[in-house]
């Protein structure tokens, strides 16, 4: 009995070494980081975001089967589109003067990005999906950031980039340069376009 108390004693004091020894920091490992970051590409912008339109989508996506049942999602997607213009565009001879006002012409409105909120948007509920979710999510999120597109554009998003544009730039322009200004926009075809 003597023997076998001397054992577990001893068992319980190298068990104790053994965690000590685990914790102490020659056992440890730094973490360390190294980054080699490449500087790849400068753009210049001069794009000047005048509206943002912020959307939620609520999506069913299902892929139609013939014999298995259909999988199926429903999302939520967050999203937004963004008008803007691009003042690069703007040239010497796109300024002119006549008398007290100044005509400045502006590129067309565009639309500067259109995009999800992966971050905001949710994956609410999917239906014999196991196979499929990875495809099944990845459809919906490109079908609901192009009915995005759409729908800002839809919603005349390009429209009211103009109008914020004069309210913006023009009273900018006045007190910069002391005249009246007066803001045009090259003249636009009215074709639909989303075709």
């Amino acid at each position: 009995m003597r023997k076998v108390l001397m054992y577990v004693i001893l068992a319980l004091a190298l068990l104790f070494f053994w965690e000590r020894l685990k914790k102490a920091s020659f056992w440890n490992k730094e973490v360390t980081t190294t980054h080699h970051t490449v500087l790849k590409e400068i753009t210049d912008l001069g794009k000047l975001e005048l509206v943002k339109y912020a959307y939620r989508d609520v999506v069913e996506q299902k892929i139609v089967r013939d014999f298995l049942p259909d999988p199926k999602a429903l999302l939520i997607i967050e999203g937004e589109a963004v008008g803007c213009i691009d003042l690069k565009k703007v040239k010497e001879d796109d300024l002119q003067f006549k008398g007290d006002t100044l005509i400045v012409h502006l590129p067309s409105p565009e639309i500067c990005y259109h995009k999800i909120d992966h971050e905001r948007s949710k994956v609410y509920h999917t239906e014999y999906a196991f196979m499929n979710e990875g495809l099944l999510l990845e459809e919906a999120y490109k079908r609901a950031e192009k009915q995005i597109l759409e729908s800002a554009l839809r919603a005349d998003i390009l429209g009211k980039t103009k109008a914020n544009a004069a309210l913006v730039l023009k009273p900018l322009l006045e007190n910069a340069s002391g005249k009246k200004v007066v803001l045009k926009f090259p003249l636009a075809a009215e074709l639909d376009p989303l075709k």
